[in-house]
């Protein structure tokens, strides 16, 4: 099946939310019953500032008119080093395929498109977080391990 990425943009603002609460939903398993109604008010407030400041590029992955994936790329500056001159970067994120269609491409034509956008934008540093799952198709598309990353956490002290 032909695979489609289309970009999204504000006025897809309610789909984007709908697959933004799906990807929360099964990344940080949180229960149907919980309200995430100051989440997604986050959220969306996120989407309206980000995507008309272009600070943020959402697609949707199509095959024919049904949506069965999706992803965005966080386009930011951080003080240039040698590994990034230009200190442009790109942070991949929201990158979802239905459970249906895993295995098929959509992860992997979602993930070029995405890093296609990051470069047309300038970065020179794309990074992602990453589910053990996932880590074959993102290293079989050029992402490797980075060393020396720690989040810090007050849960931890």
């Amino acid at each position: 099946m032909e695979i489609a990425i289309r970009k999204a943009d504000s006025s897809d603002l309610e789909e984007l939310l709908r697959w933004r609460e799906v990807i929360l939903r099964e990344v940080f398993s949180i229960p149907d019953g919980e309200d995430r109604t100051e989440l997604l008010a986050a959220n969306q407030a996120y989407y309206c500032t980000a995507l008309k400041a272009g600070e943020h590029i959402a697609c949707f992955a199509c095959a024919g008119e049904e949506i069965v994936g999706c992803g965005g790329v966080c386009l930011y500056r951080e003080m240039p080093s040698p590994d990034n001159p230009g200190g442009k970067c790109g942070y991949l994120m929201n990158i979802y395929t239905v459970p249906a269609m895993r295995q098929q491409g959509v992860g992997k034509k979602t993930v070029q498109w995405l890093v296609q956008e990051a470069q047309r934008w300038g970065a020179e540093k794309i990074y992602l977080e990453a589910s053990e799952q996932a880590y074959p198709l993102y290293r079989s598309l050029g992402f490797r391990d980075m060393k020396g990353y720690l989040k810090y956490s007050e849960t931890s002290l």
